[in-house]
């Protein structure tokens, strides 16, 4: 118990990074790895500067994704091209990219610009390119044409990048999605704020600012609300906040600990940790009529419950067999099975949106590494190699987490691929991020 009352506040501290208005990623590993692509600049058909080039995001996109690596820019043998009509086959020859994304805009109207971009299958056009004469759209793979304000420069790009992802990969890409996370800046006044941005930084917003902790945010299935712990009234709280009306309503104020909330599936619900009748247990609170249900009940600390896709059961972090392990209840009969056994200790797990394997945090050896169990098959694989992460969220395709780790003696945001292979840093700035959270598809 002691033991456990240890980890449980190292759980709460989580992950700290920098809070700047980008937060630009520094991949560390798995680029040669990646599949080549290339992305053509986009032609600005327009007087002036282009208002924002929206291929910059696209390359930024597919990069931090860890699964395409673009092409150098400076290498692509046709640089002013916007559609597949333009698209020269026999320049393209010696070019080693599966696809190439290419496209214009142009002033529509009053603050409004016309977007084309046309996907093309390189690999297929340098098969074909000897046998004769074809249709250029033969190589196509997709084509869009859309009207966007300037506002939307961004978040166009980031369509686009969804678009080529899935197009190529059979995954949705997850690039219209959002993390929140807990600024920290101590110096101040009121040093904790609870922040939202684009997933890549940007667009960064406060919902709110406290002079007290605030904690482990966890998003609503739609995207619309926040659950978070608040220590604003000197005590642990739990609060669900709507980041677009900024309303908010308190669901549990009992005494001791109120944590670790996560949203069912549809919504409806919280699982959350509560030590009102003695130790930490797991509960299940109804948002709307604030009901509870009581979960698990046993003597050792259980907490950091999260819910299966499906929703018909929660998997949670128990000492009941000694040390921390995660282990999993079926709500409708409260059976309770253990799921983990390799190394130290293991916590603070979620499963996978596609429900066939399970992110955690796994110590072996005093080292606090994010690791990733399949469901079926229990086999274990450790997903990073630093010394301290923590709080991993997994991104709602399932191809990547977000992660606390410790690098040059500070704590960073970090970012893994599902498989290992890709790995990616987010310098330090400012402040410490706290808690970090990945939305669900928007």
């Amino acid at each position: 118990m002691k033991v456990l009352g240890k980890w449980f506040i190292v759980a709460l501290m989580l992950v700290t990074g920098p809070a700047k208005a980008a937060l630009d990623i520094v991949i560390t590993e798995g680029v040669d790895a990646a599949r080549p692509i290339a992305v053509v600049p986009f032609v600005w058909q327009g007087t002036g500067p282009v208002p924002s080039q929206i291929s910059d995001v696209v390359m930024s996109d597919l990069t931090r994704s860890g699964t395409f690596k673009p092409v150098d820019e400076l290498g692509l043998p046709q640089r002013n091209i916007s559609t597949v009509d333009q698209f020269k086959v026999s320049q393209w020859g010696s070019v080693a990219a599966e696809a190439v994304v290419m496209g214009s805009v142009k002033p529509y109207g009053p603050d409004q610009y016309l977007v084309n971009f046309d996907l093309v299958d390189l690999v297929k056009a340098q098969m074909q390119s000897g046998s004769g004469p074809t249709n250029a759209s033969e190589y196509l793979i997709d084509s869009r044409e859309t009207v966007i304000t300037s506002a939307q420069f961004r978040q166009y790009g980031h369509r686009i990048s969804d678009i080529v992802y899935e197009k190529l990969t059979g995954i949705r890409g997850a690039f219209l999605t959002r993390i929140a996370y807990v600024v920290v800046n101590h110096g101040d006044k009121s040093p904790y704020k609870l922040m939202i941005a684009d997933y890549d930084g940007y667009n960064e917003q406060m919902l709110l600012r406290s002079p007290e902790p605030l904690m482990s945010p966890a998003w609503s299935p739609d995207g619309r609300k926040l659950a978070y712990v608040s220590f604003e009234n000197k005590k642990a709280e739990i609060f669900v906040q709507d980041i677009y009306t900024q309303a908010r309503s308190k669901i549990t104020s009992f005494s001791g600990i109120n944590g670790a909330p996560t949203f069912s599936p549809d919504g409806k619900k919280l699982a959350v940790t509560l030590s009102k009748d003695g130790q930490p247990e797991v509960y299940v609170v109804d948002i709307n009529t604030k009901a509870l249900k009581r979960v698990t009940n046993h003597y050792a600390i259980d907490t950091e419950a999260s819910w299966a896709p499906d929703g018909k059961s929660l998997i949670f972090t128990s000492e009941r067999g000694g040390r921390p392990q995660i282990y999993q209840v079926a709500l409708d009969s409260g059976r309770i099975s253990r799921l983990t056994f390799e190394g130290e200790w293991n916590l603070g797990g979620s499963i996978a949106p596609d429900g066939r394997s399970m992110v955690f945090v796994n110590r072996t050896n005093g080292k606090f590494n994010i690791a990733r169990m399949d469901l079926e098959t229990r086999f274990m694989q450790v997903l990073t190699s630093t010394r301290l992460d923590e709080s991993p969220s997994i991104a709602p395709n399932g191809t990547m987490v977000i992660y606390g780790t410790t690098y040059n003696g500070k704590q960073v945001l970090a970012a893994v691929s599902m498989d290992g292979r890709f790995k990616a840093r987010l310098p330090v700035g400012q402040g410490e991020i706290k808690s970090p959270a990945w939305s669900p598809f928007l």
